[in-house]
């Protein structure tokens, strides 16, 4: 990833919201009536619901931002820490769900002056903790509500194949989360036995001795993160669940904003169940940020929360105007800057 922007030429940015708008035309189409939009009333509760909801987001992005500099060590200063965020979120924004914005943010890292061994372990921590937040809840939360966390009424097209995406998304988090939790704690040598055996491909020689250098030095990250104290874990895995709980209350809060007397707080925490179900599907998704996708499955897992299941096209076009696509312009806006300060000065790398 010699340019970086190859990441964010605006063919990337096209493609999902190309998708979502498709997708949204759709769903309005199937959905279309005189009602609509009949939730839709401006009122001083309506301001202060989505202004709660867009500040959800921003509990979101400052819980990931604490929480890389916890992970380095706070060697990224609150700056720093801002614009890799926003550059990671929005390779993931442009990226398909199922391959994520990875390999991006561990070069953001790498340019912000961490060794390839450390931005790698950074990142595969981060992913870590996300997938721990996800196999502990998801079993939690349907030991309260049961078959509940599905929607009852999921349409002939889309029944089956939702709960397969559910298994195949929560094995693969189960899957993927064991073989992390082997790999950073356990023994950080499989890494490097499995990248000498994949680059022993001819195609992939040349880099062998780079991929040797970079499981090296993820060995030597292993042996730290072992040796991190209980604090340092608490406060990571607190910001995460605190940042997945930002992204999850949005809609909630959207909900509030116009049909605060329908909810109560069992259909709160019912929307929040739904939402972390949603996620584990979404993460199988193949278009760029789960577009398209993301605003059908809404549709499907909320709409019976509703007093008229019409409304949930337009709601969900909202959910994603205030937390998907503001990412998309953020990247395009803190790129020139970041790039201004990490090419045109010399990076050291002092940290180990």
């Amino acid at each position: 990833m010699d340019n970086p922007q190859n990441i964010f030429r605006p063919g990337r940015i096209l493609l999902p919201i190309l998708f979502g708008l498709g997708a949204t035309a759709w769903l309005l189409f199937r959905n279309l009536d005189r009602d609509t939009l009949g939730f839709f009333e401006w009122t001083w509760a309506a301001a202060a619901g989505l202004l709660m909801a867009f500040a959800m987001m921003g509990v979101r992005d400052v819980a990931y931002m604490y929480r890389i500099r916890v992970l380095t060590g706070r060697k990224l200063s609150w700056r720093q820490s801002f614009q890799v965020i926003m550059l990671w979120e929005f390779s993931s924004a442009v990226s398909p769900s199922v391959v994520g914005g990875t390999g991006p943010a561990i070069w953001f890292l790498y340019k912000e002056g961490l060794n390839t061994g450390k931005s790698t372990a950074v990142v595969l921590t981060s992913i870590f903790l996300d997938e721990v937040f996800f196999v502990l809840m998801v079993p939690l939360l349907y030991f309260f509500f049961g078959s509940l966390v599905l929607p009852s009424e999921l349409s002939e097209a889309f029944s089956g194949s939702i709960k397969i995406a559910l298994l195949l998304g929560y094995a693969l988090i189960l899957i993927y989360t064991l073989i992390l939790t082997y790999t950073l704690f356990i023994n950080p040598y499989f890494f490097k036995w499995l990248l000498s055996i994949v680059f022993m491909l001819p195609l992939l020689r040349r880099w062998r001795m780079r991929m040797r250098k970079l499981a090296n030095q993820l060995i030597i990250t292993s042996n730290e993160l072992r040796g991190q104290k209980f604090g340092y874990w608490a406060r990571a895995f607190i910001a995460t669940a605190l940042s997945w709980t930002g992204r999850y209350w949005v809609t909630n809060f959207i909900f509030m904003a116009f049909f605060f007397s329908h909810l109560g707080i069992k259909e709160h925490f019912l929307i929040y169940a739904r939402q972390l179900t949603m996620w584990i599907i979404l993460l199988v998704s193949p278009t760029p940020g789960g577009s398209g996708i993301s605003e059908i499955v809404f549709g499907e897992f909320l709409a019976d929360l509703l007093p008229n299941a019409a409304w949930v096209v337009p709601l969900a076009v909202l959910w994603r105007l205030i937390s998907y696509y503001p990412y998309l312009v953020m990247g395009a806006v803190v790129l020139p800057n970041w790039i201004n300060r990490v090419f045109q000065k010399p990076v050291y790398r002092k940290i180990e």
